[in-house]
C-alpha cells in the first residue's frame, strides 16, 4: 500500500508539472549568442583568366549576437526567422604555384536572416520541446576590404562578394523554465555559395567558394 501511495504522489506530481509549452498562436523571441562556423572551399584562384594551380580561398568563423523569432501556426508546426548583429569574416588564400605562401586576402560583413518551417514532434505539454525544420537562407555582403598585405603585392585593390541564396536546415530544443521563458539551443546549416572578385590596380582574382556554414546558438527564449 505504501509503495501504491508513493507511485500515486509521484503520478499527481507529473500531471502538476504538464504545463502548455508550445500552443497555437504563441510568439517566442529568443536571444543569445550564435557562432557561424564555415566548411568553406573554392575553386582555384584565376588570375586574370589564368587558373593558379593548388590555390584556394578560406573563410574563418565568428560569433555575434543571435535572434529569433518564432510564430506557432499550431501546436506542432511554426514559423521562424533568424536575424543576427552583423558577423565579419576573414577571408585568407592558400596562393598555390603563385608563391606567395597563405595570405590574408579580406575581410567581409554579411547577415544571414533565414526563414524555416519547423515542426515540434513533442505534446504541447511537454517542457522539453524538440524540433526541426527546413527553410531559405539569403545572404547579403557588404563592406568588404581587401588585406594590405595582399595590396602590398598586387597594388591597392578591391573586393566584391555577390549575395547567396540556398537551402538552410535547423534542429534545436526548448525547455521551459518558467511559464513565459525558454532555454534554447539550436543548430543550422545553410548552402552559401558566392562569387569572389579581387581587382587590382593591373590584376584581377576570381573565385567561387562554398561557405556552407554550421550556425550554432544557445539563448534564453521569452513567450508572448
Amino acid at each position: 500500500m505504501r509503495a501504491i501511495l508513493i507511485l500515486a504522489m509521484f503520478a499527481m506530481l507529473g500531471t502538476t508539472l504538464q504545463v502548455q509549452a508550445h500552443e497555437a498562436g504563441d510568439f517566442i523571441i529568443r536571444g543569445g549568442i550564435a557562432n557561424v562556423s564555415p566548411d568553406a572551399s573554392s575553386s582555384a584562384l584565376i588570375l586574370d583568366g589564368s587558373a593558379i594551380g593548388r590555390s584556394e580561398a578560406d573563410v574563418d568563423d565568428n560569433t555575434q549576437i543571435g535572434l529569433t523569432f518564432t510564430y506557432m501556426l499550431t501546436n506542432n508546426w511554426a514559423i521562424d526567422v533568424l536575424g543576427s548583429t552583423p558577423f565579419t569574416h576573414d577571408i585568407s588564400a592558400a596562393t598555390g604555384d603563385l608563391g606567395l605562401g597563405t595570405v590574408d586576402a579580406g575581410e567581409t560583413t554579411h547577415l544571414p536572416p533565414t526563414v524555416s518551417l519547423l515542426f515540434f514532434p513533442a505534446a504541447s505539454s511537454s517542457r522539453f520541446q524538440p524540433y526541426f525544420g527546413a527553410g531559405l537562407n539569403y545572404t547579403l555582403f557588404f563592406d568588404e576590404d581587401v588585406d594590405s598585405q595582399l595590396e602590398g603585392v598586387l597594388g591597392r585593390g578591391s573586393l566584391e562578394l555577390d549575395p547567396s541564396l540556398g537551402l538552410a536546415l535547423q534542429a534545436g530544443f526548448d525547455y521551459k523554465l518558467t511559464d513565459n521563458m525558454y532555454f534554447n539551443a539550436g543548430i543550422w546549416w545553410a548552402d552559401i555559395d558566392t562569387d569572389a572578385e579581387f581587382e587590382f590596380a593591373s590584376n584581377r582574382i576570381t573565385t567561387d567558394v562554398e561557405i556552407d556554414p554550421f550556425v550554432y546558438m544557445v539563448s534564453l527564449g521569452w513567450k508572448f
